[in-house]
């Protein structure tokens, strides 16, 4: 059983419009990364309780607080990043989740040409932040899902798996995004079978393989590129997943900071999931009217 959500900024910055196009998609979940412009770990409290009052008075509500938590360099400061986690752990209780994204740190420096092969010489720190993290989490009835973000130490489907069994931690579980391992040239079926154990979240966007490198600079409609989403999807609902199918298109771009799909395109993103969840033979729970 699939509850439908958004990252509602890729279709404006507005938090109206945001909750309007949703409403039209018989959407009524939110991935929440930012309003105004502004990420959710920056809103000032006077925006927080705006924004709520807006979901509530629409019968809004949150799939997980979208943070950037983890998207640091590994060898920054932990403590001040940790307090950005408590932040995320308190929205969890204004909002009404118990849910937060999360990642798995950058490279040193935060360098761009740093070789991947390099990461075993920061595993051991990589894996002691993100159980310090989970341990956070779990005190406050919390689960962390962490996405497989493009150059992070949980990139690969081999670090992803590395990182959960050494965690070993309950709140810390895989958000599985088929683009972003096709975007990083790997493959999202050996992907998805590697991590399905730990998978508890879906990211919906899909992707030509190889990205900018290869001409390919925005997302494409689930079930048109190289994420074979239909394979992880179907798979899930043998295994009876109830749990966010999280649209996350990207369709007019993309980047660290989030994607650009716009109010016109997004009603299209959520339509082609709807038909690749049927072809799998899952089903959405609570289907709205449109």
């Amino acid at each position: 059983m699939f509850t439908l959500s958004a990252f509602a900024d890729e279709i404006s910055a507005d938090p109206r419009e945001q909750v309007e196009t949703l409403k039209a998609c018989g959407v009524r979940h939110v991935e929440f990364r930012s309003i105004h412009g502004t990420n959710v770990l920056s809103l000032t409290d006077d925006q927080i309780r705006e924004f709520k009052k807006l979901l509530d008075g629409e019968g809004f509500g949150l799939s997980a607080i979208g943070s950037p938590v983890g998207k640091v360099a590994i060898d920054s400061p932990f403590e001040p990043h940790l307090d950005k986690l408590r932040r995320a752990i308190e929205l969890c209780g204004v909002f009404g989740t118990k849910n937060v994204r999360v990642f798995s740190f950058y490279p040193p420096g935060n360098d761009p040409n740093f070789d991947p092969a390099n990461w075993p010489q920061h595993r051991d720190e990589v894996i002691r932040r993100l159980r310090a993290m989970a341990d956070l989490a779990a005190s406050a009835g919390v689960t962390l899902f962490h996405e497989n973000e493009h150059r992070i130490y949980g990139d690969s489907p081999d670090r992803v798996f590395d990182l959960l069994t050494a965690v070993n931690r309950p709140a810390l579980r895989a958000a599985y995004d088929a683009a972003n391992y096709a975007f990083c040239d790997y493959d999202p079926v050996a992907a998805w079978e590697k991590t399905k154990a730990f998978t508890a979240h879906f990211h919906i966007k899909d992707w030509k393989r190889g990205g900018p490198a290869a001409g390919h600079h925005h997302g494409v409609l689930a079930g048109h590129g190289d994420g074979r989403i239909a394979h992880s999807i179907a798979d899930a609902v043998a295994r009876g997943y109830k749990g966010f199918a999280v649209l996350e298109p990207h369709l007019r771009g993309g980047g660290p900071t989030g994607g650009v799909t716009g109010p016109d395109l997004f009603p299209a993103a959520v339509e082609a999931f709807r038909r690749t969840l049927r072809d799998c033979g899952g089903r959405e729970s609570e289907p709205l009217a449109r």
